[in-house]
């Protein structure tokens, strides 16, 4: 029997891998969280299966559920909201799976951040402008973070920064990161991508905590960082280019 792991995305149904609806549709247990994962998503669930949601259960609460599921038989699907690649303690997990020798996969998902992305309209990359995305939390009812990957270390690079987990201390985010971006740089907050109550917020790093205070957000949210998120005038990419190509005889 297997537990598998399945990216939910960010929250629309239609945003499910044809993989990850195969496997709702096939096991007879379904641990989720309940504070992202929806309705039209456990829908795929058979009707008979086994619901649990995980939002108010400990690691070990969980993993009790996972290991019972195995003895039993039963596949599980252990959805994560977004993709269990980032932020979805899939390695305390499987490290307490492997452990009791229960055997897991892992399906991915769309992210929040790609969502996100897609929403708002902008590539996160740019040609010359920015050509790295940062991936990132804050610190605060949370683990530590490591002392290289703070916001202000990270700001250094200019890369277009994706910080999540982090909308309840957005003040402070923007000052940290002012010094190294500036205060005009372009922000965009989404938060509930793709869900009925989706709330796209943009500004600056000297206007957008304003806005987020002002609109209540406490969760499940996105803030985006940087020049690629308002860019309009910048070269294009060689991708497509017209460019003469050396054919591999006339490459040195």
């Amino acid at each position: 029997m297997t537990v598998h792991f399945i990216g939910a995305g960010p929250g629309a149904a239609d945003l499910l891998t044809v993989r990850a609806v195969r496997l709702l549709e096939s096991s007879p247990v379904c641990v989720y969280a309940g504070t992202y994962v929806d309705d039209q998503i456990l829908v795929h669930c058979p009707l008979d299966a086994t619901l649990i949601d995980s939002q108010h259960l400990d690691l070990d609460q969980i993993t009790d559920h996972l290991v019972a599921a195995d003895q039993r038989g039963e596949d599980v699907a252990r959805l994560c909201s977004g993709d269990p690649s980032i932020y979805s303690a899939l390695a305390e997990q499987t490290r307490r799976l492997d452990a009791a020798g229960v055997s897991w996969d892992v399906t991915p998902g769309v992210p929040a951040y790609a969502a996100a992305a897609a929403i708002i309209g902008r590539e996160l990359t740019v040609p010359e402008l920015a050509q790295t995305v940062i991936l990132t939390r804050t610190q605060a009812a949370s683990t530590v973070m490591p002392e290289t990957e703070s916001l202000a270390y990270l700001a250094q690079t200019r890369a277009t920064m994706i910080i999540h987990l982090g909308i309840r201390r957005t003040r402070q985010i923007c000052a940290e990161l002012t010094s190294a971006y500036g205060p005009d740089c372009p922000v965009a907050v989404v938060a509930n991508a793709t869900q009925p109550t989706e709330r796209v917020l943009r500004g600056t790093l000297a206007t957008i905590a304003d806005q987020v205070e002002d609109a209540g957000l406490r969760q499940a949210a996105v803030i985006m960082v940087g020049e690629a998120l308002h860019a309009d005038e910048f070269v294009e990419s060689h991708l497509y280019g017209k460019r003469t190509r050396l054919r591999r005889s006339q490459e040195v």
